[in-house]
């Protein structure tokens, strides 16, 4: 994602005394914080900076034409906003759905919501209608910001919407009532102060995916985030004369705190498999991107589109790819467009707890990466400066109690905890998933990521897959990244995944296998026999028995990477019945 402080330095801690160090930590807690402050310096240190630069069409030459705000207009406007929400009613305290689609408008009301003290909920539109109303229902918004899709949706499902007090439209409102986005902008300009938030005060509610169960929403604190953009410009070196390209639009917001300039790309969101690899490229080499975040499976596709142009990026100095494990094949390609000593960065962690361990292309393509292969997982990389990081033993019950009793030595396969100031303490009123996901150890917290992996000598962390997705037969446990490693090594595999038929202890272990694009219609049978005589040679694959070809694999909308196992082991089941 540095390697952890350790006991060594736990133990100094406690006998320079743990008590005043404790007490310090307890007056920061208090701190006054607020997110938004970022902003405010930023128009001030580079007031002229391009801020969003955001595609608006094509002109008469098919050149993409773009437009832009400073960092000094995106506060102003920001600021007019801010007047304009508290007018409405929406103040300190009020939870808000934000459904506003990536550009200027994004930033500005986002910005405006953390100045009035309000709080965010963020919801992925791209989980499914269904999901997406239950999430919202379950965070009980006290107000709506949205598109007129989004308000049209709302008025289709009012009882999800019972507490929503005001309404805003982004863009033209129709018969629903409420304001206009332009109704509520203050204009003339009028500097507006900041609400004095504290670093323990919520600052947003951002959803899980809800990959492996029901997505939660997740809280965060203004002390958080700040952290975050600490740890974040500080491991990742980061400078204020940089440009990105955020693929992923949460990720955006990062952006005007970190200084850099965001460009968004013309793109579905929910959709980053099937960006246009062109558009991509377009904006990174018209734009002198330095800075790029991308999901897999937008690295696999631009990577692929590249490698075979043999299409060079120099301006690019870092990219940075999460959401799901990426492959050394998937690095590989990509890499071969960067120049001099850019770097793929790997950072590992979830919507509770991000980043917390990372690791960079040259050590995965000169060392980790042949391991990987070989079935021992995927090495994420160190810990960050200042973040803690255990395995403890698997278990699928909560702990209420932090003991080092509970973590595994060196080498053993474990679920991976976390603690450190950019760590979630719990999740929006959800009591049962701060159980089974929380340990307290006396004002820590320990974050049980539900990810399963090792650590090694050097104090590098290995992931092996969720915890979830383990499989439990009669000769063992298996894991479904080691496993899938040794499957995925054949060049026909476009990527494979595990999953378990029945029920534990004596679960049946079956591989489904996705074809790359041209070889779906290839003989199926001679391919199988291939795999079998891979899968026999390994400790790891020799007991399984069962293959199934499947032509596309259910993954997630946020990042098009993570794998739904789940609906793959009911499909499993009933080919195998």
């Amino acid at each position: 994602m540095t390697k952890n402080s350790g006991y060594a330095k736990l133990y100094l801690c406690v006998l320079c005394g743990f008590a005043v160090s404790k007490k310090m930590q307890l007056k920061n807690d208090n701190k006054i914080v607020n997110i938004s402050s970022y902003l405010k310096r930023m128009a001030g240190v580079q007031p002229y900076k391009r801020a969003v630069v955001y595609p608006v069409g094509i002109d008469e030459y098919k050149r993409v034409a773009y437009s832009h705000l400073t960092f000094l207009q995106l506060d102003h406007e920001s600021d007019c906003y801010a007047h304009g929400l508290e007018k409405a009613g929406i103040r300190r305290g009020t939870r808000t759905v934000l459904m506003v689609k990536p550009g200027p408008d994004f930033f500005s009301l986002t910005f405006a919501i953390f100045k009035v003290g309000a709080v965010p909920v963020v919801v992925d539109p791209g989980m499914g209608i269904s999901r997406m109303l239950l999430c919202l229902k379950e965070s009980r918004p006290d107000a709506f910001i949205g598109i007129p899709a989004a308000h049209a949706l709302r008025i289709l499902f009012p009882k999800y919407f019972k507490n929503v007090k005001t309404n805003i439209t982004v863009g033209r409102r129709w018969f629903w009532g409420g304001l206009a986005l332009r109704q509520i902008q203050q204009i003339p300009w009028q500097s507006y102060d900041a609400v004095k938030t504290t670093s323990d005060e919520t600052a947003a509610i951002l959803f899980t995916t809800g990959s492996t169960g029901p997505a939660k929403g997740v809280v965060y604190t203004h002390g958080m985030f700040d952290a975050q953009i600490r740890h974040i410009k500080s491991h990742f070196n980061i400078s204020e004369d940089e440009i990105d390209l955020p693929t992923f639009p949460l990720f955006a917001l990062f952006d005007p705190a970190l200084g850099m300039t965001a460009v968004i790309p013309d793109m579905d969101p929910t959709k980053p498999a099937l960006v246009n690899p062109e558009k991509i490229i377009e904006a990174i080499i018209n734009q002198g991107v330095t800075n790029m975040f991308a999901s897999p499976a937008l690295l696999n596709r631009v990577g692929r589109y590249g490698k075979s142009k043999g299409i060079k990026l120099p301006s690019l100095k870092r990219v940075i790819s999460a959401g799901a494990p990426v492959s050394p094949s998937n690095i590989e390609r990509f890499a071969s467009m960067l120049c001099g000593d850019a770097e793929i960065h790997t950072p590992y962690g979830a919507t509770e707890a991000v980043p917390v361990i990372s690791i960079s292309s040259s050590e995965i393509l000169s060392e980790t990466g042949k391991l990987s292969e070989q079935g021992f997982g995927i090495c994420v990389g160190r810990v960050l400066e200042g973040i803690e990081i255990r395995i403890i033993k698997i278990t699928d019950s909560p702990i209420e109690k932090w003991s080092d009793s509970l973590m595994v030595s060196h080498n053993e396969i474990g679920e991976i905890t976390v603690s450190g100031d950019l760590v979630t303490r719990q999740y929006f009123e959800n009591t049962r998933a701060d159980d089974f996901s929380k340990i307290k150890d006396g004002d820590m917290v320990w974050h049980r990521m539900g990810d399963l992996g090792w650590m090694d000598k050097k104090g590098r962390i290995w992931f092996c897959g969720r915890k979830n997705h383990r499989v439990i037969t009669e000769k063992g446990t298996l894991f479904t990244i080691p496993c899938e490693a040794i499957y995925n090594n054949h060049p026909k595999v476009f990527r494979s995944a595990l999953v378990g038929i029945g029920s534990p202890p004596k679960q049946k272990p079956v591989i489904c296998i996705e074809l790359e694009a041209g070889d779906k219609r290839k003989n199926k049978k001679k391919l199988k026999k291939e795999l079998f005589e891979l899968a026999i040679k390994n400790v790891l694959t020799e007991n399984i028995e069962t293959i199934l070809f499947h032509r596309a694999f259910p993954v997630d909308i946020r990042h098009n990477s993570k794998i739904f196992r789940e609906k793959l082991a009911v499909w499993a089941e009933n080919q195998v019945n």
